[in-house]
C-alpha cells in the first residue's frame, strides 16, 4: 500500500519561510517523479515543484522559481520543499504528490498517480 507522510506547514508572515516534507513508501517503482501540487479555495490545482528521484532533476511553476527548492533523500524516500520570501497568494493547501511518469510530463492534477494528504500553508500581509 502506497503511502504519503506529509509534514511541516502552518502559518507565516510575508517575507517568511517554511519547509514541507514527504515520505514515500510502498511505492513499486524504484525511480519516479515526486514532488508538491497546491489548491488555494475555489482555485484549480496546480503544480509547484517536482524532482526527479533518479537524476534529481527539478522543475518549478513560474510563481514560485526563485523562492522555493525542492530536494529528494534517496535513502530516506523523502522530499523536501523549502518555501522562502512567502507571499500572501502562497497560501492553500500544499498535496505531496507521485507519478511513475518522468517529471518532464506531468504538468496536470491527472498525471499524479497518489496525493498526500495535504498539509496547509497560510501567509499573511
Amino acid at each position: 500500500q502506497v503511502q504519503l507522510v506529509e509534514s511541516g506547514g502552518g502559518s507565516v508572515q510575508a517575507g517568511g519561510s517554511l519547509r514541507l516534507s514527504c515520505a514515500v513508501s510502498g511505492y513499486i517503482y524504484r525511480n519516479y517523479c515526486m514532488g508538491w501540487f497546491r489548491q488555494a479555495p475555489e482555485k484549480e490545482r496546480e503544480r509547484v515543484a517536482l524532482i526527479s528521484t533518479g537524476s534529481n532533476s527539478t522543475y518549478y511553476g513560474d510563481s514560485v522559481k526563485g523562492r522555493f527548492t525542492i530536494s529528494h533523500t534517496k535513502a530516506k524516500n523523502t522530499a523536501y520543499l523549502q518555501m522562502n520570501s512567502l507571499k500572501p497568494e502562497d497560501s492553500a493547501l500544499y498535496y505531496c504528490a507521485i507519478s511513475h511518469s518522468p517529471c518532464v510530463v506531468v504538468q496536470t492534477p491527472r498525471d499524479i498517480d497518489h496525493y498526500g494528504q495535504g498539509t496547509q500553508v497560510t501567509v499573511s500581509s
